[in-house]
């Protein structure tokens, strides 16, 4: 938030544009990660940590799958994820589904989650999950002209209350009565009191802000916080798809940084999301991608990110901190020596770990992720593991 003085200060020379530099949320203990191994940075996995395949394509399938995200409903572990033929946002691009209810060992094969495109030009992609205990709602991201076109799009939502059959798609909705004219990010949390945040890439382009709103369904009333953005070119923010995890009374925001410092950005609320800090880079490295944060049932904070000083999604860790001030402890949840071929080609494909995101059920912490942009995967770590690391 910006001090009513600022401009004062300023004129004054009492204050350079140095010091007024945000001080990012949180640190990262030194030598946390060792560089010299770039591929476990050093680090172990937790005892009981398991990996298992939700769906790995074959010659002749759709062979690109990314941007998977779970969520329990009904006793059930449910994934989505988006699909396409070959490479990635083309407008072929379809919504997966997939169920599991023996806790993610065993996945039913996938099937379509929502409508495909309906209109020439138009592609659509998962926008993530949210339940209010009864009700599951599965959120679809349309492009009314195509990603490539960079003229972003909006939010619908369709509800179900057995997980299989679903409504009639409809638009996410502001508290203003108008839709949400932006793509909902795939991680919503809610707030000690139940407000729920998440963050919206609002049109045209893709101009990343946070949101929150009262309704238990997050569906309709949905706010902008006030939230400033960085300096950036063109119609995309710098800062992009951010998650969240809880720092006593605060909301701290973790973005990925399009200025390629290979570090994530922050900004945090500490007023139900409302107000929200100028985002600052922190000293956690990432690898310039998609990321999950959250907290475990003690409160301790956790980043699950493909941990990395360049754009190679390896290894993927789960770092932990007891305050969400500062992070002191990494587990390995796979590296490189744990990575199978690239079997098909693609464009934007690459070896590594990709677009991590996590869910906290049933006395484990669940990350699921796409590895190569082709295996849809999902690794577990016992909370008693993570949580006995703090003592």
């Amino acid at each position: 938030m910006r001090c009513p003085a600022l401009p004062l200060l300023l004129a004054l020379g009492l204050m350079t544009p140095v010091a007024m530099a945000q001080k990012a949320p949180f640190t990262v203990a030194p030598d946390l990660f060792d560089a010299d191994r770039p591929g476990d940075l050093g680090l172990q996995m937790a005892p009981g940590t398991q990996t298992f395949t939700i769906h790995a394509p074959t010659t002749g399938s759709d062979t690109f799958h990314n941007g998977v995200v779970l969520i329990a409903f009904q006793g059930v572990l449910h994934a989505q994820w988006q699909v396409s033929q070959r490479d990635e946002d083309t407008l072929d691009t379809w919504i997966a589904h997939s169920r599991s209810e023996d806790g993610g060992r065993t996945w039913t094969p996938p099937v379509a989650l929502s409508p495909s495109a309906t209109k020439p030009g138009e592609m659509r992609s998962n926008g993530g999950w949210w339940t209010d205990g009864r009700r599951l709602v599965a959120f679809t991201n349309v492009w009314p002209t195509g990603f490539q076109s960079g003229d972003g799009g909006y939010a619908e939502y369709r509800i179900s209350e057995d997980g299989r059959t679903w409504s009639s798609p409809r638009r996410v909705m502001g508290k203003d009565g108008k839709p949400v004219e932006g793509i909902i990010e795939q991680d919503p949390h809610a707030l000690p009191g139940g407000r729920i945040v998440t963050a919206f890439h609002q049109r045209p382009g893709m101009i990343v802000a946070p949101f929150y709103t009262d309704d238990p369904l997050g569906v309709t009333g949905w706010v902008r916080g006030r939230f400033e953005n960085l300096p950036h070119d063109g119609l995309v923010s710098r800062e992009l798809e951010p998650s969240l995890f809880l720092r006593g009374s605060c909301a701290t925001m973790v973005f990925r940084d399009q200025d390629e410092s290979f570090r994530t950005l922050a900004s945090e609320s500490c007023d139900g999301g409302e107000n929200w800090t100028r985002p600052a880079l922190t000293d956690m490295p990432d690898a310039r991608a998609k990321q999950s944060a959250g907290n475990l049932p003690d409160g301790t904070a956790f980043l699950a990110t493909a941990v990395s000083h360049d754009k190679m999604r390896i290894p993927l860790a789960l770092t932990l901190s007891s305050d969400g001030s500062r992070f002191d402890r990494s587990f390995l949840l796979r590296g490189a020596g744990d990575l199978q071929p690239l079997r098909f080609a693609g464009r934007y494909k690459r070896p590594g770990f990709h677009y991590p995101k996590s869910l906290v059920w049933n006395n484990h912490l669940y990350v699921a992720y796409s590895t190569n942009k082709e295996d849809v995967q999902v690794t577990r770590v016992p909370l008693a593991a993570l949580m006995a690391a703090r003592r």
